[in-house]
């Protein structure tokens, strides 16, 4: 089984993912850092190479058919845009003969503000001092990217919220909802509780 998660920068996917995956027994997959290693060149020196998002979305893809290919059970944690673009087709494609489950963590813009990390070109954390005038900023873009991709997240299998979950609750609220979602295929998730 793969489990797929999407959702806006900084709503938890990766946090989350590690947990779930640990939780499960499962390979856990950073997709930016899987991109980061399979180009040997940080994220944002790749988006650099071509003029718009597009061409850095096909680059990316690529890697992810390649964790998509795998065949392990993992978690994946994917990308604002990880149903859409060439990540819908990728997804699609393993779709059709895996056990494969997408799952959109939703929270709301304002808690997602209040996690933002910063990184500079080569993909070193910095400190971004937040005053008001960039905390509306910063809340604006993050309501614009929302708007954005909104019709993308509809697509994933199921959502999450977790706009008032605590941490460590949110790997078993994933767990269940997978449970029930699968419980009809009479398929076990392989939960190492």
């Amino acid at each position: 089984m793969i489990i797929y998660l999407v959702g806006m920068s900084c709503v938890g996917k990766t946090t989350i993912g590690r947990m779930v995956a640990e939780k499960m027994g499962f390979t856990f997959f950073d997709l930016d850092e899987r991109v980061q290693e399979f180009y040997q060149k940080p994220i944002e020196r790749i988006q650099d190479e071509f003029l718009t998002m597009y061409g850095f979305r096909e680059k990316a893809s690529v890697v992810l058919d390649q964790v998509f290919s795998k065949n392990i059970d993992s978690v994946v944690s994917g990308t604002p845009a990880g149903l859409k673009f060439s990540y819908l087709h990728v997804y699609k494609k393993h779709k059709k003969d895996k056990e494969l489950y997408s799952i959109y963590l939703h929270d709301t813009c304002e808690n997602v503000l209040n996690r933002l990390t910063f990184y500079d070109k080569d993909s070193n954390p910095i400190i971004e001092p937040m005053n008001e005038s960039k905390r509306r900023r910063y809340l604006r873009e993050l309501k614009a990217d929302y708007t954005y991709f909104k019709g993308s997240y509809e697509r994933a299998d199921f959502q999450v919220n977790i706009e008032h979950a605590k941490l460590e609750d949110i790997p078993d609220l994933i767990i269940e909802r997978l449970r029930n979602t699968i419980s009809s295929t009479g398929n076990s998730i392989g939960a190492s509780e």
